[in-house]
């Protein structure tokens, strides 16, 4: 293909496939507030109309999460292997929102803890899901960019879900003789359910056989993602159904982002009680939760040009812990002062520490490249042992004290954990950069994938594809 041909194609390929990624924005906004929509429910009563203490509530939001982890690593296993993901995709989507709807006709505890266990187990299908899809058709030095935008839709949700929460909780209370919290969780979920139908219709697939693209856009797809590593985005035809998972329990560094990422995770846990945290400075509910949606604005913003710049430079460390000392220097004023203006201008600089998280996502794809078999795994794994992060920050905010001193401290030692766990993986990375350099191989051959890579790339000798791979670098 003519080089200018191939540009031209590819910008169209990009611009369609910008496009139709751009759902899953939206997918992750209702994912989002579908799971922590409870938290804007307790301000208006929830947990006294459940008759729930804090614990109780504690344990209805930490549940969810049991759920999620158990289900991740399988689904993501069952998405590499299946042909249409889209409609995986989107009948998931549907079941957690009939699931979102249910927790609106909950009456006890026990109720809300069996909606909140299969809500969180449905739900886990989609953020590997759709990192794993992105990472099937975005290079390297475009992905991270792309993961902001997706992660855009979480950001963008602790804003909406205050204004949602805002104007169902003002409005709906005693309508057809029903709590406003009631309505909240009805409407929330009868919207996903809607989204959920086009879903199936819009998302992409894979890059050789989505629909919507043209035969040269799909080769021009595969050949991007080839010469991004040097490779085939395939697995071998010999590779198991749990090959992926046996080659990422042998991996050292999935640990230890494991361990880093939950420790993140806990730091962040502030998100799911930002209403009540705002709620410290002293205002009304419709005020707290006005308030709560201008730090998440900036931190979409933040995130965003963190992202591009991390693209643009191929830099992964500084851009992670950047945001992560930002945060820290607002837990430290949330700890030191009552001013409440101050208090304000900290919620700013924690919401801004989730542009480091989205950095982070793209550093585990980056570092885990092929078969994608195992790199499946990677993300679920990662992504569903942190979420453990989750249930211990559910119980991090209960220590009220002198405005949540003692919590703040909890967190801002887990970000701290944090950082050392990224230093120490960059120089794993490191370490394995200078060993390719010395002609090893980032990971095994599988001679069918080669041959494949050999045929896409119109090479008369397989010799010739193994020469590309030479020159893959982890990014640091």
């Amino acid at each position: 293909m003519h080089p200018e041909h191939r540009a031209r194609v590819e910008k169209t390929l990009k611009r369609k496939l910008d496009a139709r990624c751009s759902l899953f924005v939206l997918i992750y906004i209702l994912n989002y507030l579908d799971r922590n929509n409870i938290a804007a429910a307790r301000l208006k009563g929830l947990q006294s109309d459940l008759s729930l203490d804090d614990t109780q509530y504690a344990t209805c939001l930490s549940i969810l999460y049991v759920g999620y982890i158990l289900m991740q690593v399988p689904s993501n296993m069952f998405i590499n292997r299946i042909q249409r993901p889209s409609l995986y995709i989107s009948c998931a989507m549907l079941l957690w929102g009939l699931i979102s709807t249910l927790t609106g006709n909950t009456n006890n505890f026990t109720g809300m803890v069996l909606v909140r266990f299969f809500l969180g187990f449905v739900e886990a299908a989609f953020l590997p899901g759709a990192l794993l899809i992105q990472s099937k058709w975005y290079t390297r030095k475009e992905l991270t960019t792309r993961n902001a935008i997706l992660f855009c839709g979480n950001i963008i949700s602790n804003a909406f879900s205050a204004l949602v929460g805002a104007g169902v909780l003002s409005n709906m209370q005693g309508v057809l003789g029903h709590a406003a919290w009631r309505w909240l969780f009805w409407i929330e979920g009868g919207i996903t359910m809607a989204v959920a139908i086009s879903a199936g219709f819009i998302l992409p697939d894979l890059p050789h056989n989505s629909r919507g693209f043209t035969a040269e856009e799909l080769e021009v797809a595969q050949l991007r993602m080839i010469e991004d590593v040097g490779e085939a985005d395939v697995d071998g035809a010999n590779q198991g159904v749990f090959d992926g998972l046996i080659m990422a329990v042998k991996d050292i560094k999935i640990y230890l982002m494991m361990l880093t990422f939950t420790a993140y995770v806990v730091g962040l846990s502030f998100n799911a009680f930002f209403p009540t945290l705002t709620g410290t400075l002293g205002f009304d509910y419709v005020p707290t939760l006005l308030m709560s949606s201008p730090p998440w604005v900036f931190s979409c913003i933040v995130s965003l040009f963190n992202a591009w710049h991390a693209d643009r430079t191929q830099e992964k460390f500084w851009h992670i812990t950047g945001p992560i000392i930002g945060g820290i220097v607002g837990f430290i004023i949330s700890m030191s002062t009552l001013n409440v203006a101050a208090r304000y201008v900290a919620l700013f600089l924690q919401a801004s520490a989730y542009a480091g998280f989205i950095v982070f996502y793209s550093w585990i794809s980056s570092s885990f490249p092929r078969p994608p078999a195992k790199r499946a795994v990677a993300i679920a794994l990662i992504n569903a042992f942190s979420q453990l992060g989750n249930v211990a920050g559910s119980y991090v905010w209960n220590l009220k004290e002198n405005g949540y001193r003692k919590s703040y401290g909890i967190v801002t030692a887990m970000f701290g954990i944090t950082i050392v766990g990224c230093w120490v993986f960059r120089l794993i990375l490191g370490n394995l950069n200078r060993k390719l350099e010395e002609g090893e191989q980032a990971w095994d051959i599988q001679p069918d994938v080669t041959a494949h890579t050999a045929e896409l790339e119109h090479m008369d000798n397989p010799d010739e594809a193994l020469r590309m791979q030479k020159g893959f670098r982890y990014l640091l």
